[in-house]
C-alpha cells in the first residue's frame, strides 16, 4: 500500500479573510510598476465615468441607507396606550 506524502498546501488560506484579502490586494498593488498603476487608475476612472455619477451627487458622499417610512396606524392602529 503506497504511503501518502505530506504535501505543502498550494493555497494560503489566510488571504480568505477580509483582512487577509485586503493585505493581499495591497501586496500585489505594491509590486506593480508605476506605469501599470497609472494605467489601472485611468481605466478605473473610465469605468466610473461610464457608469455615471454616484446617487449621492457630486460631493462624493455615500448615499447611505434610507429606512422606509413607518406605516400609518391611525386611531385604531392596534397600539394600545396605558
Amino acid at each position: 500500500m503506497p504511503k501518502h506524502e505530506s504535501r505543502k498546501p498550494d493555497f494560503d488560506w489566510r488571504v480568505t479573510t477580509f483582512e487577509g484579502s485586503r493585505r493581499e490586494q495591497l501586496r500585489r498593488w505594491a509590486q506593480l510598476p508605476l506605469e501599470n498603476i497609472l494605467l489601472a487608475i485611468e481605466e478605473m476612472q473610465d469605468i466610473a465615468d461610464a457608469l455615471g455619477p454616484a446617487p449621492a451627487g457630486e460631493s462624493g458622499e455615500s448615499a447611505g441607507v434610507k429606512e422606509p417610512p413607518a406605516p400609518y396606524r391611525g386611531k385604531r392602529g392596534g397600539i394600545k396606550s396605558k
